[in-house]
């Protein structure tokens, strides 16, 4: 599984192509293991060849990580799993761009109250994608998009939103309680494939609070056996 996210975040450095002598040098691997790791990954949809230069695939870029399967079906599943609304974002040419919405089968996905890619502060897949990204990232996108009060709950002081990003652990939850709506508490897990920062998320209404924090475990869960089963795909 490392090697061939090494690959792929060599790959990612180089969006008009490498060759696979360039991306074996990148990622310190044995050409012959990174022609093997290339052909499956190409395969796969996370990277492309063309004329003999490999670059990102649109399993990369636009979905989660879940190898030879429709995302929206994937998406349902951990819904259905985890009985909330589920998203999927990334943050792509300086924006928060959200590609998909499930709901469960008791849950409504939450209503767009202000536009989604301008309210990064205030919900919790906006957060997961900013704290993925360095800190003068992360300052000109609150000076694109300045934070705004939406609920009672959202913090607007952007050096607080800051503070706050930076203090959120790699690889962990994150959670917001009402600062986006007030009838919505969420929480996102950040995925790390690729250079894409991506994120998947999901919402409950507040009377659920208490399985938020489970709910989440459980989402981080659920993805990163995704990622298992993706390094299997690719070492087996």
């Amino acid at each position: 599984m490392q090697r061939a996210l090494r690959l792929m975040e060599a790959a990612a450095d180089h969006p008009h192509g490498a060759t696979a002598k360039h991306l074996a040098r990148r990622a310190q691997l044995p050409l012959s293991t990174t022609y093997h790791l290339l052909r499956t990954l190409v395969h796969e949809g996370y990277l492309q060849r063309d004329q003999g230069q490999y670059l990102p695939g649109h399993a990369t870029l636009g979905r989660p990580a879940a190898p030879g399967s429709d995302p929206l079906h994937w998406l349902a599943d951990v819904a259905h799993e985890l009985d909330a609304a589920v998203y999927y974002a990334l943050y792509l040419d300086g924006e928060v761009r959200l590609t998909h919405a499930v709901p469960g089968p008791s849950h409504a996905c939450v209503e767009e109250v202000a536009p989604f890619g301008a309210s990064a502060h205030a919900h919790a897949i906006g957060q997961c994608l900013l704290a993925q990204l360095d800190e003068a990232s992360r300052r000109g996108h609150l000076d694109r998009h300045p934070p705004v009060p939406l609920t009672r709950n959202t913090v607007t002081e952007p050096e607080t939103v800051l503070s706050r990003l930076a203090r959120a652990r790699r690889g962990e939850p994150v959670h917001e309680i009402g600062e986006y709506a007030m009838n919505t508490v969420c929480a996102a897990v950040p995925i790390t494939i690729g250079a894409v920062p991506s994120a998947i998320a999901l919402s409950l209404p507040p009377a659920e609070t208490h399985r938020l924090h489970g709910a989440a475990q459980q989402l981080k869960a659920r993805s990163e056996r995704t990622l298992t089963s993706f390094a299997f795909t690719v070492t087996g």
